[in-house]
């Protein structure tokens, strides 16, 4: 019986997720229609968003950013001098935008938007969970069985991210007929396209370099420097790639959506450790969003260079560069420190949960700080809109969400670089990537 759950294991996960998407489009349904504006907009989308928490970007994106008319991303937009955008330029990768646009046109109202919306990211989200099957055995559960997908599947566009970089990952470990540098440059191509749609994958480019750079383990001091330019040069070829043609069209409204972020504030919108740990100690906004915009990016940029220095040392020491549990690392220092921590990020957290063996009851906390903020700040905006005090309520949820995941993010740092890697655990003749195991490295004379 149980033999036979393994082998059906891929499918049963498929189907699993298929169910979580289906509650996730219910649940972020009940802001639609029956009754809308002249412009499309669902009348219950502005009355029970907060309240019943079903509130999500792509039923607010339907207005705004030109997406109701149809308008092609990027070409023809751009930003006004007060940081609004306009003409199909949207705040999100290039790749995210011709998404939004596809899953607009045969929408005449936000809610078929969000309808057909969800008819496109499913895919992306049966595959992953495929894909994390093949790779994590029965922990896929934390992907189609808890409460994230539900949450945040269809909150935003996440799912098309999270399957680029998962696809990297199991592309890197799974196609061993392939050379390591092969299938480095492969995942790096993936990670390029990922970065296309959100920023994060790009981060894992660094760690995939440096694990074909060493050839996956320790060769008598022989490194395979082409194989790490290469992989890097994927990378960064596919993201020219991609966003060439949008940028030589439409500079400006190409331009537009990366100002559009660096004016972004990290306000009561954000969720992060700045908004609820800073703000409240400076008085000055001016002051306050200086100290951040100088903060934040020194703080993610060293805990990259803080995770990769302890993968080269467990390298060393180990003979493998763990450059999954570097990644996951880098992730949680990101998350941690950037000023916009939205609900839906766990998403790109989950599959390192999956991956890299690391404490039951960590998870579990950290899932149920992150149920405490994806809930608990949507009733808080319900409460200051009506007039009722959020303090030990709403707001004290919030900020045990917030600090909770703070928390966890931190802790994650040091378990993701120190963890075994399942994946290798499953396959007893490949090392796990584990700094403590005390295999002898496979030299190659």
């Amino acid at each position: 019986m149980m033999s036979a759950v393994r082998r059906h294991l891929p499918l049963i996960a498929v189907v699993l997720a298929a169910f979580s998407l289906v509650l996730a489009y219910l649940n972020k349904a009940r802001c639609t229609g029956p009754v809308f504006s002249d412009y499309g907009r669902s009348e219950n989308f502005d009355i029970y968003k907060n309240q019943i928490v079903c509130y999500s970007d792509i039923q607010l994106l339907w207005l705004g950013r030109d997406i109701d008319r149809h308008v092609f991303p990027f070409i023809h937009g751009g930003i006004s001098p007060d940081g609004h955008l306009f003409g199909g330029t949207v705040e999100y990768p290039v790749l995210s935008g011709v998404l939004m646009w596809l899953g607009a046109i045969p929408a005449s109202n936000d809610a078929e938007f969000l309808f057909y919306s969800a008819l496109l990211l499913s895919p992306f989200a049966l595959a992953t969970a495929w894909m994390l099957a093949k790779l994590g055995g029965h922990r896929v559960l934390l992907f189609v069985a808890t409460p994230a997908l539900i949450l945040y599947g269809f909150h935003n566009w996440e799912l098309p991210v999270v399957f680029t970089a998962v696809a990297a990952i199991f592309v890197v470990t799974m196609a061993q007929s392939w050379s390591i540098r092969t299938r480095g440059v492969a995942g790096a191509v993936l990670l390029g396209i990922g970065t296309c749609l959100k920023l994060y994958p790009g981060i894992f480019v660094l760690p995939l370099a440096l694990y074909v750079l060493t050839e996956g383990k320790k060769r008598n001091g022989h490194w395979d420097f082409r194989g790490a330019f290469a992989v890097a040069g994927a990378a960064v070829s596919t993201v020219l790639a991609i966003n060439a043609p949008f940028a030589l069209a439409g500079f400006e409204g190409w331009r537009a959506s990366f100002e559009f972020q660096s004016l972004r504030r990290a306000d009561i919108t954000t969720n992060s450790i700045w908004y609820w740990g800073l703000r409240p100690r400076i008085d000055d906004v001016t002051e306050y969003d200086a100290i951040v915009d100088m903060l934040s990016p020194a703080l993610i940029l060293a805990s990259f260079a803080v995770a990769t220095a302890v993968g080269w040392w467990i390298y060393r020491r180990s003979g493998t560069f763990p450059w999954v549990g570097v990644s996951g690392a880098m992730l949680c220092g990101f998350l941690l420190f950037h000023k916009v921590h939205s609900p839906q990020f766990a998403l790109w957290l989950i599959p390192f949960f999956i991956l890299l063996r690391v404490p039951w009851q960590l998870i579990g906390a950290y899932l149920l700080a992150d149920i405490a903020v994806g809930i608990g700040v949507f009733r808080y905006f319900y409460d200051l809109g009506a007039g009722i005090d959020p303090a030990g309520g709403s707001e004290l949820i919030t900020q045990v969400g917030v600090w909770g995941r703070a928390a966890g993010l931190v802790l994650f740092f040091a378990f993701f670089l120190r963890a075994s890697y399942v994946p290798d655990e499953k396959r007893p003749n490949v090392p796990a990537e584990n700094p403590l195991n005390s295999y002898s490295p496979v030299r190659n004379t």
